[in-house]
C-alpha cells in the first residue's frame, strides 16, 4: 500500500489499480476545505494506473456534510465554488467510484454517496437533506437529486429533511445494493471492485462518459452520438 495524500481528516492510498479515500474527521467526517480539494485532485488527476477509487470513513458516521467555516460574501463563494467542483469531478472523474457507506450520511455527505458510480450501505445507515432545519434550500443537491428520484421525492427529502434509512434510499435509486453489517459491506464492495478491474478501466470511463453526454441530449442526439461513438469503440477492437 502506497499513502498518496494525507491531510486532516482525509488519507488517500493506492493498492495497484484501487485507490481508497478514508474519511477521518472528528465532526461526524464532515468534508472540510482540505479534504475537499485532496479529493478533487485525485479525481481530476489520479495515477496513470489507477481505475477504481473506493470512498469509505470511519466512525460511526458516513459523512454528516460539509464544514461550514466560510463567513462572508466573498468565502462563502468561494467554499461553495469548491463543493461545486467536487461534485463535477465526481462526476466527470475517469475513475470508477464506490462509496462503501457503513453509517450515516447527511446533506453533502448523502450526496457523496448518491454520486458515486457504485454505492453500497448497511442496512442501519440513514440519510438526510437536513438544510432545512436552519432555513437553507439545498441548492446544490436539488441540482442532482431530481434526475435520480424525480420530483416529488427530491421536493420531500429535502423540504422535511426526512431521514430515511438505507433501504429506502435503495428503492429510491441513491443506493445499489443493502447488506446487514460491516463485515457484509466489506465483502460486497471487494466483490464489486474485482467485478470491475476484471474488464478494461479506458471501456469503464467511456460508458461513464457516454452516460453523462446522453443524459444532456434529446433522444435523437444520443442515438447520433452512440452510433459514432459506437463505429470508434469498433475499430479500437481491432487495434
Amino acid at each position: 500500500m502506497a499513502i498518496l495524500t494525507s491531510v486532516d481528516g482525509l488519507v488517500i492510498d493506492a493498492r495497484g489499480p484501487v485507490l481508497s479515500a478514508t474519511l477521518a474527521a472528528p465532526n461526524g467526517n464532515q468534508v472540510s476545505p482540505v479534504m475537499a480539494d485532496a479529493l478533487i485532485e485525485v479525481l481530476t488527476a489520479p495515477p496513470t494506473d489507477a481505475h477504481v477509487l473506493v470512498l469509505r470513513a470511519v466512525g460511526e458516521a458516513f459523512c454528516l456534510g460539509r464544514d461550514r467555516a466560510a463567513t462572508g460574501p466573498g468565502a462563502l463563494s468561494v467554499e461553495v465554488d469548491r463543493l461545486v467542483r467536487l461534485n463535477q469531478a465526481l462526476a466527470t472523474t475517469s475513475l470508477v467510484t464506490i462509496a462503501e457507506v457503513h453509517g450515516d450520511a447527511a446533506g453533502f455527505g448523502a450526496g457523496l454517496a448518491a454520486l458515486a458510480d457504485v454505492s453500497v450501505a448497511t442496512e442501519s445507515a440513514r440519510f438526510w437533506f437536513p438544510e432545512i432545519g436552519i432555513g437553507l434550500a439545498p441548492t446544490l443537491v436539488l441540482a442532482w437529486l431530481e434526475r435520480m428520484v424525480g420530483r416529488r421525492e427530491a421536493f420531500w427529502l429535502t423540504a422535511t429533511g426526512e431521514r430515511i434509512p438505507a433501504v429506502r434510499a435503495q428503492q429510491l435509486g441513491l443506493l445499489n445494493e443493502v447488506v446487514t453489517d460491516q463485515k457484509a459491506l466489506s465483502d460486497a464492495v471487494e466483490r464489486r471492485v474485482a467485478e470491475l478491474v476484471a474488464h478494461p478501466r479506458r471501456v469503464h470511463a467511456e460508458i461513464k462518459s457516454m452516460l453523462r453526454a446522453a443524459s444532456a441530449l434529446s433522444p435523437e442526439q444520443a442515438g447520433q452520438l452512440a452510433a459514432s461513438r459506437l463505429v470508434v469503440g469498433s475499430l479500437r477492437l481491432g487495434e
